[in-house]
C-alpha cells in the first residue's frame, strides 16, 4: 500500500523536482540515523509528501546539505533535515511495522515477518513516544482484519467487507492520525488531508490487487463488492460501468483531500504539494488503465 502518493514529474519544474528529491533523500538519511540502515529499506513515497505538508505547514527551522549516500556514492545529492522529516521517519516506521505485520498474518509472506522483526525494537519506542498514532494504527488494521475474516466466511450481502466506505475508510482513519503532528487548529484539515488520502491508496490498491488476489483467493474490497452484488466472478473492474464508478469514487476522495489542503495557510512548497495531490496521484491509475486497455486490445486482435 505504499507508492501511490508520488509526484507527477512531468509537471514540475526542476527546482521544484530537486526541492522534493530532498525530501525524499532526507527522509531516507533520517531513517538512517535514527534505526540504522535496515530502516532505509522501508523508505517510500507516502511519508515524503507527509513531511513535505508538514513543513510547509509548520515551516520548521530546515537544513539542505549535498551529500554522498550508499545508493549515490559518487554525486553529492542534497538532503533536507528538519523536526517534519524526523516525525514522517518515525511514522515510516510505524506503517512499515504493520504492514509486515499484515503481510504475515495475511499472507504468511516471510519478507513481512522478516521487516517486521527487524523494526520490532524501533516500533517499541515509536508507539511509546506516539501512543494515539499507534494506537489508530494497530485498531484499525484489526477491524480490517475483521472485515477479511468475514468474507472469507461468506459474509451477508449487507456485510461490512463490502462496504467501501467502512473498509477504505479505516486505512484513512489511522492515515488521518498519522498527519495529525501537533494539537492545534490545524489538526482537523490534517486529519482530513490523511483520511481521505489513506480511503484513496486502499481503493487503488485493491484495484491494483485484484487480479493476484482472485487467484491466490486473498480478500479484495472490490471483488467483496461484486460478490455482494450478486456480479459474474472475476468481473473486469475496467469494463463500464465499474470503471467510471471507481474513477468517481477516487475522484471524490482527492476532491475531500485536496480542499483541505488548500483551507491550510502553506506557501512554501505549495506548488509541489498540489502537483502531488491533482496530478502525481493519479499517475498510477493511469498506468493501471492503459495497461488493462492494451490487454484488452490485444485479446481483441487475436
Amino acid at each position: 500500500m505504499f507508492g501511490y502518493i508520488y509526484v507527477n514529474e512531468q509537471e514540475l519544474k526542476l527546482r521544484e523536482y530537486t526541492t522534493y528529491r530532498s525530501f525524499y533523500c532526507g527522509l531516507c538519511q533520517e531513517l538512517h540515523h535514527r534505526y540504522g540502515r535496515r530502516a532505509q529499506m522501508v523508505l517510500n513515497y507516502d511519508t515524503t509528501f507527509l513531511a513535505i505538508v508538514l513543513t510547509g505547514l509548520y515551516e520548521p527551522e530546515t537544513l539542505t546539505e549535498e551529500r554522498h549516500c550508499l545508493l549515490h556514492p559518487v554525486h553529492r545529492h542534497p538532503m533536507a533535515k528538519n523536526d517534519a522529516i524526523g516525525y514522517a521517519a518515525d511514522m515510516c516506521v510505524l506503517l512499515a511495522y504493520q504492514k509486515g505485520m499484515d503481510d504475515w498474518e495475511d499472507e504468511r509472506k516471510v519478507s513481512g515477518r522478516t521487516i517486521a522483526a527487524l523494526l520490532g525494537s524501533a516500533y517499541k519506542k515509536i508507539s511509546a513516544e506516539y501512543p494515539r498514532q499507534a494506537k489508530a494504527v494497530e485498531e484499525n488494521i484489526r477491524l480490517l482484519h475483521e472485515a477479511e475474516a468475514d468474507w472469507k466466511d461468506g459474509g451477508k450481502p449487507d456485510s461490512l467487507s463490502a462496504d467501501i466506505d467502512y473498509v477504505a475508510g479505516l486505512t484513512g482513519n489511522f492515515l488521518g492520525e498519522l498527519y495529525v503532528w501537533k494539537d492545534d487548529i490545524w489538526q482537523d484539515d490534517l486529519r482530513q488531508i490523511g483520511f481521505y488520502l489513506g480511503k484513496f491508496i486502499y481503493l487503488l490498491d485493491a484495484a491494483e490487487d485484484i487480479e493476484k488476489d482472485r487467484k491466490h483467493g486473498n480478500y479484495n474490497m472490490l471483488e467483496a463488492v461484486f460478490r455482494a452484488k450478486g456480479l459474474k466472478e472475476n468481473t473486469d473492474i475496467w469494463e463500464e460501468p465499474y470503471r467510471s464508478e471507481i474513477q468517481k469514487i477516487l475522484a471524490g476522495m482527492m476532491t475531500e483531500a485536496s480542499r483541505a489542503f488548500e483551507r491550510l495557510p502553506v506557501l512554501e512548497y505549495a506548488p509541489i504539494i498540489r502537483n502531488i495531490l491533482y496530478s502525481g496521484v493519479w499517475c498510477r491509475y493511469t498506468a493501471m488503465r492503459d495497461k488493462a486497455e492494451k490487454k484488452e486490445k490485444k485479446s481483441a486482435a487475436q
